[in-house]
């Protein structure tokens, strides 16, 4: 019974001298919508696309297979990235020969409709 009130008396300053050591240091945490936070400068977020080819690279070399290009006349037609496939691994910018697409550092996707997630680019013939 003795060594039950030890083992109990232990554990319970164990957890307190937990929590005081914690009490006064720099809290980790953010205040994340009224203060943004800082990225990488290598972050990858959401995608822009200017001036494309239309050659495919980033389709091919898209491991989810996110994007989706129609071709009309040789210039794609309609150019969309699924997000709710996109890993984000920036392969496409990567690849990309014309380097026409690029990633932001916006991050900010989320949402309660799946079909909010389909970026489409209507691109300008030249």
């Amino acid at each position: 019974m003795l060594k039950q009130l030890y083992l109990s008396t232990k554990a319970i300053l164990r957890g307190h001298y937990t929590v005081l050591k914690h009490l006064f240091r720099k809290p980790v945490t953010e205040e994340y919508p009224e203060i943004h936070p800082f990225l990488n400068p290598k972050f990858r977020g959401v995608h822009v696309l200017e001036n494309c080819k239309g050659c495919g690279y980033c389709k091919r070399v898209c491991p989810s297979n996110a994007i989706t290009i129609i071709k009309d006349d040789s210039l794609p037609s309609r150019y969309s990235i699924d997000y709710s496939k996109c890993i984000f691994c920036g392969n496409c910018m990567y690849y990309c020969p014309s380097k026409s697409m690029k990633m932001t550092e916006a991050f900010e996707v989320a949402t309660s409709n799946k079909l909010d997630l389909s970026y489409d680019v209507e691109n300008r013939r030249m």
